[in-house]
């Protein structure tokens, strides 16, 4: 500044003593300026006022020379002072070079700007609102002021400011509203804990409503909810109890919609309280805004499921994300199978359609946005360190269920083999609880599911296999599952790709006619869908595929399905499938697993005591079908023939056994069989070893296996057995032209046993021309390894 320059209405006097190194010298100084504003005042003089503000302002607050600008800064707080209630005429002017200072690299100036700037705010009180933001936006840099004086004194002025918006009815929340949304994504501790104190501020007014502009500063929040310093979490996570509280008395005025899928992203959020305070909140909304949150299921059970599977050091995140996936299960109601894009049952407001990350109507879909853009093997969470601005809309959509996104989530949790039991079970559920509710639009995803609902069977949990088991039971037998061409179990074209092909093989009216005896599906049983019959080819494909889990799983498995579905129908399918099976190998241990689970499985009690008694037409069907495939065991066709009470066949096929190859395996069953002939299963038929005369084809029958075993234990078993026999010498069959009372269901039973026997010894030829080359192709094996 030019010493000799004329700054009047300024003496030369006060020009030197605004200039001056020392406080006390610039002090007088300024209350020669406040006296010479308020002769001004008095006059009316306006200009003279301007002149003056403009003076200290340019020449001195704005000048290079650092006592100059502390000397227009008290000189500005004077005239403010002398202004008095007339000095919100004149705000701008005063506030703005005060202002810049406090980007001062000297700290004793921007503490005196800091001084100044309070002594006009005190004299101004509510003129100063119109200027709010701009004094926001210096306090908050001022917030994080490295030098403790400043900060000390930028807190003076923060309370005398909140003072003011607290006390006063005009705050501009909406002009304040994107710089509050701006600064809240400061890394800064200090920046970070004034944003949190002034929103709890403006939440306490009465006369703000701050929650109708949650949306904009939510993802702040939770991002500060994360930050290094206690004292900051904790002030953040009252900021956030407060508004929750508000959002549970006010739930009509909540924008629900638009803060959806901010919660989403933090409910993924690796920081345990941003996790479970998002959750928490995710759980309100869902029971306060109920089908508002349908669009955004599938990243809602994105965020929700991986924490279903979380162990008891996040039990709390656990047991809440339980509860919002319990209660968005129940948002899911069989109106939505019938809804349409045309006749929606209610609206929510749009989501917004601007460029911003996650801000599009069809947002449902966090999760499958994550999916879709990053393949299977990862999600991303990068988007917690973004801004999310979620701008309001009047527009409408509509509420309806996005089945695609949700079944896409589902499916990825299921096939991902790292997820926990808990949630592969809580994905199980979902599925169910979608075929249950929605069945029409769900069968249009079965093809996609089913390969990973059958690899799922493999799963190391029963309880994961039971759930599936359960899934696969209601996709069986479900009426929405017929399809609408007709293509049902017997249409061979009705193959869907997949690593899962489903070959159909031919039915009933295919085969030649000695063969159709038994194949038709009995009219007793319920009937089942298309998918039934795929189900039981792809089941039977997986076991012959995956041994172990024949071994370990075939009988569980199978008995579950029997309690779930028809136990006839899967027997009697089973059955019909495997006549056709070209492993024979595979075939016989099948065979022998079925007739394990039939003969002991208390599950098929009520099938059990149908084929005791052939009575029915459907009954001997079922035996006829049965007997065809259990023809790949001779073992398990003789134990068919007595829970049948075939007695005198099963002493025909003994008499074949002759004319088989006798393996240390083939004696292994009979040993079995003599085994089980001791188990409860066959009280009635040992019972009937009481009655020679009329079961002499059972005697017979039972010794034919005791001359099949070597001398064993199952050997004396059986033959301990007989010894009891009443009288041996009754045990001469009755003359055949006399009417027959031997077997009380022979002359009904409209069954060809000739031909039964003929189909027994066609199968074990096959068996044997198969042993034979398996045989010979381990013998040039052999040959090949020697050479």
């Amino acid at each position: 500044m030019n010493a000799e320059r004329d700054l009047s209405p300024l003496t030369p006097g006060v020009v030197r003593a605004l200039t001056d190194k020392l406080y006390e010298k610039r002090k007088v100084a300024a209350l020669e300026i406040e006296k010479l504003v308020r002769e001004f005042v008095a006059q009316n003089n306006t200009s003279q006022i301007k002149h003056v503000i403009q003076i200290l302002s340019q020449e001195f607050a704005l000048s290079q020379h650092p006592h100059s600008r502390k000397g227009g800064l008290i000189g500005l707080a004077a005239c403010s002072i002398a202004l008095g209630k007339d000095s919100g005429l004149y705000l701008k002017e005063l506030i703005e070079p005060v202002l810049t200072c406090f980007n001062d690299a000297d700290s004793r100036l921007r503490y005196y700007a800091c001084e100044a700037l309070y002594n006009i705010v005190k004299v101004a009180r509510g003129s100063v609102l119109p200027h709010f933001n701009v004094l926001f936006d210096g306090l908050s840099k001022l917030a994080a002021d490295p030098d403790p004086n400043v900060k000390s004194g930028s807190e003076l002025l923060d309370r005398l400011l909140k003072d003011i918006v607290t006390e006063s009815n005009q705050f501009d929340l909406v002009g304040f509203i994107p710089l509050l949304r701006e600064r809240i994504y400061s890394n800064n501790q200090y920046a970070r804990q004034f944003i949190i104190s002034w929103i709890l501020v403006l939440e306490s007014v009465p006369d703000i409503n701050l929650l109708d502009y949650l949306p904009e500063i939510l993802d702040g929040l939770f991002q500060i909810l994360g930050d290094n310093s206690k004292e900051i979490r904790k002030m953040c996570e009252v900021a956030l109890g407060e508004f929750l509280k508000e959002i549970k008395k006010n739930p009509s005025s909540v924008k629900f919609a638009e803060m959806a899928n901010i919660l989403v992203i933090h409910c993924q959020a690796a920081d345990d309280l941003i996790q479970l305070t998002a959750m928490c909140w995710m759980r309100e909304f869902i029971q306060l805004a109920g089908r508002v949150m349908l669009p955004y299921s599938s990243g809602i059970l994105t965020a929700v499921l991986p924490c279903l599977s979380y162990d008891d050091r996040k039990k709390n995140i656990k047991e809440v994300a339980n509860v919002c996936n319990q209660s968005l299960m129940k948002l899911v109601i069989p109106e939505d199978d019938e809804m349409d894009e045309a006749k929606p049952s209610m609206t929510i407001p749009a989501e917004p359609t601007s460029e911003e990350s996650l801000s599009k109507p069809e947002a449902v879909t966090t999760g499958e946005s994550q999916l879709r853009h990053h393949g299977k093997n990862e999600l991303d969470v990068t988007a917690l360190n973004q801004p999310l601005f979620f701008p309001c809309s009047c527009e409408r959509i509509q509420v309806t269920l996005n089945l695609d996104g949700i079944v896409q989530v589902l499916d990825y949790h299921l096939s991902d083999t790292s997820i926990g039991m808990m949630t592969r079970i809580a994905v199980l559920k979902w599925l169910y609880h979608l075929y249950i509710k929605t069945p029409r639009k769900m069968f249009r995803h079965t093809d996609s599911l089913f390969p990973i609902l059958l690899r799922t069977l493999s799963d190391e949990s029963d309880e994961v296999i039971l759930k599936d088991l359960e899934l696969l039971a209601e996709i069986a037998s479900s009426p929405a599952g017929q399809t609408e061409e007709g293509h049902g179990p017997s249409d061979s074209s009705d193959v869907r790709p997949g690593p899962v092909e489903l070959h159909v093989p031919a039915r009933a009216g295919q085969l030649s006619s000695s063969s159709t005896k038994g194949l038709e599906c009995s009219p007793s049983t319920p009937t089942m869908n298309s998918y039934f019959y795929k189900f039981m080819i792809n089941l039977l494909k997986r076991f012959s595929s995956e041994r172990k889990l024949l071994e370990t799983r075939g009988a569980f498995i199978i008995r579950q399905l029997c309690l779930l579905l028809n136990a006839e129908n899967i027997f009697h399918s089973m059955a019909d499938i495997l006549l056709r099976e070209e492993d024979l190998k595979f075939a016989s241990t099948m065979v022998h697993t079925l007739n394990t689970i039939l003969l002991t499985s208390s599950e098929l009690f009520q099938l059990r005591n149908q084929l005791k008694d052939l009575k029915t037409p459907e009954s001997r069907n079922l035996f006829c079908c049965l007997y065809r495939s259990w023809c790949h065991n001779p073992v398990t066709t003789v134990s068919l023939c007595f829970l049948t009470q075939n007695y005198k066949h099963a002493y025909d096929l003994i008499q074949k056994f002759g004319d088989l190859e006798v393996t240390v395996d083939f004696l292994t069953e009979v040993d079995k069989l003599v085994q089980l002939i001791e188990c409860p299963i066959f009280t009635y038929l040992r019972l009937q070893l009481l009655d020679v005369k009329n079961n002499p084809y059972l005697i017979k029958a039972l010794y034919g296996l005791l001359m099949l075993l070597p001398q064993s234990s199952a050997f004396q078993l059986l033959s301990h057995r007989l010894q009891c026999v009443p009288n041996p010498e009754l045990m001469q069959t009755t003359d055949t032209t006399k009417p027959s009372t031997s077997f009380k269901r022979t002359a009904a039973s409209n069954i060809d046993y000739t031909e039964l026997l003929q189909h027994f010894e066609k199968v074990q030829n096959k068996h044997l021309e198969a042993r034979h080359q398996r045989a010979g192709r381990a013998e040039q094996l052999d040959r090949r390894v020697v050479l």
